[in-house]
């Protein structure tokens, strides 16, 4: 499933714009990176930094961009679009995880720059890369950048040793990573509905799922957009359950509202269902198969969307509570 990288829309934070280099970046970034404060705590920078380094290595963030391969950002202010600092993530396929880099110009340190962008773009790349989590190091005499990480959720996970270009050798580094429970809100069941005496177990919060099915055979998947717990695993569309609203009603309501599609009830029928407790609530959820619709299926919400071979579910990454019925659908279909 690769990741579309053709073009990268800018990420917004309060006061920032995460956006690809450009060449005419390069005079400030190498004013700000040749500084011996900033170089000695990034490993892969080297010190004195070259000035026409700073054009080569702004060429080459394009096309691993395009690749997928990593995403390195300058961090420009919204009033003027200048370069504070770069924030990056290099990928590793391999294991479906990433490796988070930072660094922000002296000049413009005390500010809460490093937090606001690496959070920002961390969120981002869980909710929309194929990854499960991410990881960062700092030098163990580096505890501005240790509380920048532990600041957007990462959780210290040891230490370890790292060459460092600009020190001419390895140094001790401590280690962190984080995932979607780290960094995604909280779980949980809505406000309304009303909370148990102390003692007596977990609300039950009921949401219906249907698996449309093309006439390739083919079953939809959508994602969990950024924002919202778990994002960035794919799932059966569908949702909650309101007071008084009957599990096919439900899906009738959700599948216009998300997909554009219009769906009768007789077209909906039930095929299994998933019960999974979660920290603060239990989950029941009746599993629909659906054929026949009107409409074509759209994101109305912005969210992605897969049409997926029954043999191909188990490639997507999903919430606990779907993983059990993709093997009754593969093995139904």
């Amino acid at each position: 499933m690769p990741d579309s990288a053709l073009t990268f829309a800018p990420l917004e934070t309060e006061r920032f714009l995460l956006r690809p280099l450009r060449a005419e970046d390069a005079a400030e970034l190498h004013r700000l990176v040749n500084d011996w404060e900033v170089a000695k705590t990034l490993a892969r920078v080297p010190f004195p930094y070259p000035r026409d380094l700073a054009d080569e290595w702004i060429a080459s963030t394009a096309d691993r961009i395009v690749e997928g391969e990593a995403y390195h950002l300058a961090i420009a202010r919204k009033t003027d679009d200048v370069l504070v600092g770069c924030v990056g993530l290099t990928r590793d396929r391999d294991d479906r995880s990433a490796e988070l880099g930072y660094w922000v110009g002296r000049r413009h340190w005390g500010q809460g720059i490093a937090p606001e962008a690496a959070g920002r773009l961390t969120h981002w790349a869980l909710a929309n890369l194929d990854l499960d989590r991410i990881t960062a190091s700092a030098l163990t005499d580096n505890a501005r950048s240790a509380a920048v990480l532990l600041r957007i959720g990462f959780r210290e996970t040891g230490t370890g040793a790292q060459d460092f270009l600009s020190r001419g050798g390895a140094m001790p580094v401590r280690l962190f990573e984080a995932g979607r429970a780290d960094l995604s809100p909280a779980q949980a069941a809505p406000a309304a509905a009303p909370a148990l005496p102390e003692g007596e177990g977990k609300r039950i919060l009921l949401v219906a799922a249907v698996g449309l099915i093309d006439p390739d055979n083919r079953v939809l998947l959508a994602r969990r957009p950024e924002g919202k717990p778990l994002a960035g695993l794919w799932e059966f569309p569908g949702g909650k359950v309101h007071a008084g609203e009957t599990p096919e009603a439900a899906l009738i309501r959700e599948l216009k509202e998300e997909l554009g599609i219009d769906v009768s009830e007789a077209c909906l029928a039930p095929f299994a269902f998933a019960s999974h407790g979660y920290e603060s609530f239990h989950l029941l959820m009746p599993l629909y198969l659906c054929r026949r619709w009107d409409g074509m299926v759209t994101a109305q919400e912005g969210q992605a969307l897969a049409w997926v071979r029954p043999q191909r579910l188990g490639d997507y990454a999903m919430p606990p509570a779907d993983k059990p019925l993709v093997a009754l659908l593969r093995d139904f279909l």
